[in-house]
């Protein structure tokens, strides 16, 4: 496999640092209000990611971090009456309401700001002693002068980001590009015990400290939204180093950004979008169908006639799965014929153009181009008007199982059971036209789509599905 690494500017192949398990770190979000659409791209993207390399045969260890404490957390807590920590758990408990929603799977730790506070001071007691930080009043800075690769990750050169950055009422850092590692407790803040005196870490450091606890002091993959890349990812490089004198991470991945109708989303443009307001119009699966459509690394754009084509594609593999289920219970236990021999091939085809394309880069967009090239070819090769070979049906059927289940979309457990007033409609119908009463067999069709149960006549029986 290979992955565009933002460190470097190029694809590289992937060698993880041990090769039976991958350590990945994907920054989480700040629990103080439901997650937005931008903030789903990038869980859906690593998820996948993750889901692919366990597919490839790895061991994944996947952490994704809650940030529990931060400024605008306070603020929110304050306006509301609540606890910070009450703030928190709530939203944390709505992102895994979402995150399920969208197939989003739970990392192998989601650890909290919190709850790593010791993790979050050694680790700042190590830069102190390493001659990279320094106490102000109980507020410590990180001193980026001192670190002399600041900037590998943006490709900027420290003088282009000094000229960018000013200096926050009541700092007292030593240099503009200077970033907080500890903040001292401010009257009516949540506050923990360390060596600079009462107070909280800084947002920057709680990821080097998460990922160095749960992961060790060199990751094979660390992954966020563009948006990161300078100053969080950033800072979290100069961290890391400069405490454990080793690389952080090996590979960093970034997707693009998110537009609504061509434009950034934005609250001041009134088009910014919670998941939840998303998903009472739209069907998760459809919105991480819609995310994976798209190369991660480009931005994407997000309108309503893009999401109704997502929705059509989607429909149309379910589709075909329905058709093939159909086919599965009219098939017979026999040899291949030459046709369905092709057809096998061509499943053997479009599954390695699947793994091909997530090998390169994570390409999930061609990667469902695959899936749509076997619904193509079980429309072209199987027949609907005699018996197909059982183990060529139960071949699709599992191949887009196994393919979707990387992508995580297209294996929703549709309920193909009747109940029995339908079941005995159907019956009804069938009768009617074995005796040849055509009008009666029409009324109970017209009854059966008021029922939303739309039926198919076909050389193997009747085929019927249930349509919204």
């Amino acid at each position: 496999m290979k992955i565009y690494n933002t460190l470097t500017r190029k694809k590289e192949e992937f060698i993880p640092i041990n090769k039976d398990e991958v350590t990945m770190y994907s920054c989480g979000p700040t629990v103080y209000d439901y997650f937005h659409i931008g903030n789903a791209r990038p869980f859906i993207i690593f998820d996948t990611m993750r889901r692919y390399l366990e597919y490839s045969g790895y061991k994944v260890k996947f952490v994704q971090n809650f940030t529990d404490i931060d400024d605008k957390m306070i603020n929110r807590a304050n306006r509301e009456g609540i606890t910070v920590k009450e703030l928190g758990d709530k939203f944390i408990a709505e992102y895994f309401k979402d995150a399920k929603a969208l197939g989003i799977n739970e990392a192998s730790v989601h650890p909290k700001a919190t709850e790593n506070i010791d993790a979050i001071i050694d680790i700042i007691k190590k830069l102190e002693e390493n001659g990279y930080a320094y106490n102000v009043d109980g507020d410590v800075y990180f001193s980026t002068k001192k670190f002399r690769e600041y900037g590998k990750l943006s490709k900027q050169p420290l003088e282009d980001l000094e000229a960018g950055a000013r200096i926050d009422v009541n700092e007292h850092k030593k240099d503009a590009m200077d970033f907080a590692l500890w903040k001292a407790q401010k009257e009516g803040e949540p506050a923990w015990e360390s060596p600079w005196g009462m107070g909280r870490p800084g947002w920057h450091i709680e990821c080097s400290a998460m990922a160095n606890k749960y992961l060790g002091e060199t990751i094979d993959i660390h992954s966020g939204g563009q948006d990161l890349i300078f100053p969080h990812h950033e800072n979290e490089i100069a961290q890391s180093e400069c405490a454990n004198h080793k690389p952080f991470a090996h590979y960093w991945m970034h997707n693009g950004y998110i537009n609504i109708n061509n434009q950034k989303m934005s609250k001041s443009l009134g088009n910014f979008f919670t998941v939840r307001d998303i998903i009472k119009k739209y069907d998760p699966e459809i919105v991480r169908f819609f995310m994976l459509s798209s190369h991660y690394r480009n931005p994407i754009n997000f309108s309503e006639v893009l999401m109704e084509q997502s929705k059509s594609a989607v429909e149309r593999v379910y589709t075909c799965i329905d058709n093939l289920h159909f086919l599965l219970d009219n098939s017979e236990e026999r040899d291949l014929n030459d046709r369905e021999k092709e057809y096998s091939q061509k499943l053997d085809e479009y599954k390695q153009k699947f793994i091909d394309a997530m090998d390169d880069d994570l390409n999930t967009a061609d990667a469902i181009a695959a899936v749509f090239d076997i619904v193509y070819a079980s429309n072209t090769y199987l027949s609907t008007d005699t018996k197909n070979a059982h183990s060529i049906i139960d071949k699709a059927l599992s191949t887009i199982k196994e393919l979707g289940d990387v992508l995580g979309l297209f294996n929703k457990n549709k309920n193909n059971s009747l109940n029995t007033e339908i079941e005995a409609m159907i019956e009804e119908r069938n009768r009617a036209r074995k005796d040849k009463n055509w009008a009666k067999a029409d009324e109970i069709r017209d009854r059966l789509k008021e029922m939303h149960i739309i039926l198919k006549d076909t050389p193997m029986g009747v085929k019927w599905s249930y349509e919204e």
